[in-house]
């Protein structure tokens, strides 16, 4: 029941996402002092309908942060420090992912920013359902901040299991909401 509910959830809110912008600023995010006072941050390379990460990790990289992104291995993210070069990145389905060792110390990273389809006023977040961040952010200290566009910020709490977990903020173009 509750996986039906989650995948019509997330049918909408792709199909909401489809006329949207990607290339939106998140300079709000860029300046909050979880990212800024952090030397190693885990992000990703978005793709498809999500916001884009271009200006976060060009900025992250350029401030001198250590950029980690995810892998995946199995049923694992395996994470993966980058340091900007595209030939660095293979191609698996339509996700672009590092080449390199494995980041093993993930008491490092400060902070982490995961993609999001819409996140509830209670931090939990409606992903695209393979459940890789479900499992991977609970080995990880650091801020977890998913990014969402402006309006997938949701009022009503979204349907969840005991596998899934909440995030400390979610950042939109317009504002960083912390939990």
């Amino acid at each position: 029941m509750m996986a039906d509910e989650k995948a019509q959830l997330r049918e909408r809110f792709r199909h909401d996402r489809r006329e949207r912008d990607r290339n939106v600023s998140f300079e709000l995010l860029m300046a909050a002092p979880e990212i800024t006072s952090g030397q190693v941050i885990a992000t990703y390379i978005s793709y498809g309908t999500e916001p884009s990460t271009q200006e976060i990790n060009r900025y992250l990289l350029e401030a001198g942060h250590t950029l980690v992104l995810p892998r995946i291995n199995g049923d694992y993210i395996q994470w993966v420090q980058w340091d900007g070069d595209p030939l660095r990145l293979s191609v698996n389905g339509r996700i672009l992912e590092p080449l390199g060792e494995e980041f093993l110390d993930l008491r490092k990273i400060n902070a982490v920013i995961v993609p999001a389809l819409q996140i509830d006023s209670e931090g939990y977040r409606l992903g695209k359902g393979g459940g890789y961040y479900d499992r991977a952010l609970p080995m990880i200290d650091g801020w977890k901040v998913g990014l969402i566009y402006s309006g997938e910020l949701s009022e009503e709490l979204l349907p969840r299991e005991n596998h899934d977990v909440p995030l400390n903020a979610a950042a939109t173009p317009d504002e960083v909401v912390r939990f």
